[in-house]
């Protein structure tokens, strides 16, 4: 599917906020009840512009921020946070595609007719993304790369993954690869059921004995953690957060209209003019307030380079995670049994909240390194 080569990320925003109106919230309800993934949802943000919102002018894309990342992606979770998803993996492959991927390559992302993912977790180091455990090794015909990966979305629906391994020869922990989706010995290795983000398509993936040319890799021998830290982490830790944002402010909004439209009528009273109400609903109306002007203030030092951006790109998943999953929570608590109706939307959604927690970088692994960076440690030490 093709789209217009001189969007702006304003055009871009306007756009996606359209089709997630008109596609994305309508069939959020049914892809969380079957767990299909959105194919209908990424196509339709396909025609917006949206998968080249990070791509260069210089290959036709829209030349986005991190703010504009940000902005979409909290729109489409406010619908769909399992869309979302798709999307913010898509962004952070993306972010290691545009500096080090092949031109041709880059102008079908530009041009909304390639997605990718990450596929950087594995069955043998788990949520430790920069351990991977997984080989690649040189061969007459290119390399052979032999993993196990535990999560990667969009599996069997991404056109491509950008792929850790060990490094063929070099020192380092990690080098990566553009794998495209249909290299042989590269497979789905399971289904997923899952309790939240039900749509999007979160599996495990083997390759045995793929062999990609030597020129599928993205950057130097060994050099891959050092790129994903610089690329793929920022992008993945603040659209994150905006995933988490946007399913914030969609469970206050199902709250506001829960408890200003059910009455007590022994009493003539809403629920929402009960003081106890209105002191429940003030804390997480404000909960949520906290945590965007945490992420405004990440977007704010990175695009000023203030000293402790890289601090706040550590910090603000971890934030925003931990608030989410106490938002949603809460508006569970405050809207009682109501809320377990499938219809407000509102399990639907604390389902989805609690994921950020867990994955990598978990919470506990961001604390890990925030902890370490304040105190002066080498981030990985003892990891």
């Amino acid at each position: 599917m093709s789209v217009p080569t001189a969007l702006s990320p304003e055009a871009v925003r306007d756009a996606v906020a359209a089709a997630v109106e008109a596609t994305v919230a309508p069939a959020a309800a049914e892809i969380d009840r079957t767990g299909a993934y959105p194919r209908a949802d990424v196509e339709a943000l396909e025609a917006t512009g949206a998968l080249g919102l990070l791509s260069s002018p210089d290959v036709g894309g829209a030349g986005g921020s991190l703010a504009d990342v940000a902005q979409v992606l909290e729109t489409i979770a406010r619908a769909d946070a399992s869309t979302a998803m798709v999307v913010l993996m898509h962004y952070s492959a993306v972010s290691v595609i545009e500096p080090h991927g092949p031109e041709d390559v880059r102008r079908e992302v530009a041009a909304g007719r390639h997605l990718s993912t990450l596929a950087f977790s594995e069955r043998g180091s788990r949520s430790h993304f920069w351990a991977p455990v997984s080989t690649a090794t040189a061969v007459d015909d290119g390399v052979r790369l032999d993993a196990a990966k535990s999560w990667v979305t969009s599996a069997g629906e991404a056109d491509s993954y950008v792929w850790s391994s060990r490094p063929v020869s070099a020192e380092g922990p990690m080098t990566l690869w553009l794998v495209p989706g249909a290299t042989d010995g590269v497979e789905v290795a399971g289904s997923f059921d899952g309790f939240g983000l039900r749509g999007n398509a979160s599996s495990p993936m083997s390759a045995d004995g793929a062999v990609v040319p030597a020129s599928a890799r993205l950057g130097d021998d060994g050099a891959g953690l050092d790129i994903a830290l610089g690329t793929a982490l920022p992008t993945f830790l603040v659209g994150n957060a905006a995933v988490s944002l946007g399913l914030m402010e969609a469970l206050v909004d199902e709250a506001a209209g829960h408890v200003t439209t059910t009455r007590l009528e022994h009493l003539g009273q809403t629920l929402a003019e009960q003081q106890s109400t209105q002191r429940t609903f003030a804390a997480l109306r404000t909960r949520v307030d906290t945590t965007r002007a945490f992420l405004t203030d990440t977007l704010t030092a990175l695009g000023s380079g203030r000293p402790d951006a890289t601090l706040r790109v550590l910090q603000v998943k971890a934030v925003a995670a931990e608030a989410a999953a106490d938002v949603a929570d809460g508006v569970m608590r405050l809207c009682g049994g109501a809320a377990f109706r499938k219809e407000l939307g509102i399990e639907r959604r604390y389902r989805d909240a609690l994921a950020a927690r867990v994955m990598a970088p978990t919470t506990e692994a961001l604390q890990d390194f925030v902890g370490r960076a304040t105190l002066g440690l080498p981030l990985f030490g003892g990891a």
